[in-house]
């Protein structure tokens, strides 16, 4: 996936970020309650921030959750996590799950490069997926 992926992060960033606004814009509260405290699990505890986000990296990874996946790596990278450390949570999600992780490494590494590339902005706070 080499050449748009800018595009590819900008769609995903701004794809995201409407849904979100118009799935909350619902009267739904179980919804809602369940988007706070996804918001509310990721905030730093007694685990950092960065901490909660390789986590959720790794299960997104072993959950094969794509759009999850490229969540988690933009949240990682404003977290500060640097590229030997997002190989190593690669290489956890890897064993944990599997060969059949290996299609969503290679997007979770080609969003990894387009990010790094400045392709776009990192995305605002934590709402999930």
């Amino acid at each position: 996936m080499s050449g748009g992926g800018g595009d590819r992060v900008r769609e995903f960033t701004e794809f995201r970020q409407r849904m979100n606004q118009r799935i909350l814009a619902e009267p739904n509260q179980v919804v809602r309650r369940f988007f706070a405290l996804d918001t509310q699990t990721y905030q730093a505890g007694a685990l950092d921030v960065k901490t909660k986000e390789l986590l959720g990296l790794v299960a997104s990874l072993v959950l094969r959750c794509d759009d999850c996946i490229s969540y988690h790596v933009a949240q990682c990278r404003q977290a500060g996590v640097k590229r030997d450390e997002f190989f190593e949570a690669f290489s956890v999600g890897l064993v944990v799950g599997g060969s059949i992780v290996i299609p969503h490494l290679r997007r979770a590494v080609d969003f990894l490069d387009s990010l790094e590339a400045g392709a776009a902005g990192d995305p605002p706070a934590h709402e999930h997926g």
